[in-house]
């Protein structure tokens, strides 16, 4: 089971590498079998479904978002924690808030992601 305190690091961690704009800091999270749905995802992908399955398609799609987006930046608002799961609420580079569930494995790694945003 999740704590508090293991999701509040997990979520600062998680923060911290996509402020550093780092790719392979950032895949440190995910999982090999890793499933993120995304609207961003259905835009930069132009894939309707706005799904990316495993963490070599991961890794494609968050390349492109980093060219599309070279002042992302994101400010954590909210962590909420489950029993394998995170709810990361943040502010992104355009100010406007997103919530991403994360379910993870047992080794602390992402397994899915729905990622759902306000604007």
């Amino acid at each position: 089971m999740l704590t508090q305190e293991q999701a509040n690091q997990f979520a600062s961690h998680w923060i911290q590498a996509w402020n550093s704009h780092d790719l392979d800091e950032i895949l440190t999270h995910y999982a090999e079998d890793v499933v993120l749905v995304s609207p961003v995802a259905v835009k930069i992908l132009n894939d309707s479904f706005g799904t990316v399955q495993g963490k070599a398609a991961l890794r494609d799609y968050f390349k492109k978002g980093l060219e599309v987006y070279p002042d992302l930046k994101f400010e954590l608002l909210d962590v909420m924690w489950g029993i394998f799961s995170v709810v990361v609420y943040y502010i992104n580079q355009k100010g406007l808030k997103a919530g991403e569930l994360m379910e993870l494995s047992s080794t602390g790694k992402i397994t899915k992601v729905i990622a759902n945003y306000n604007g």
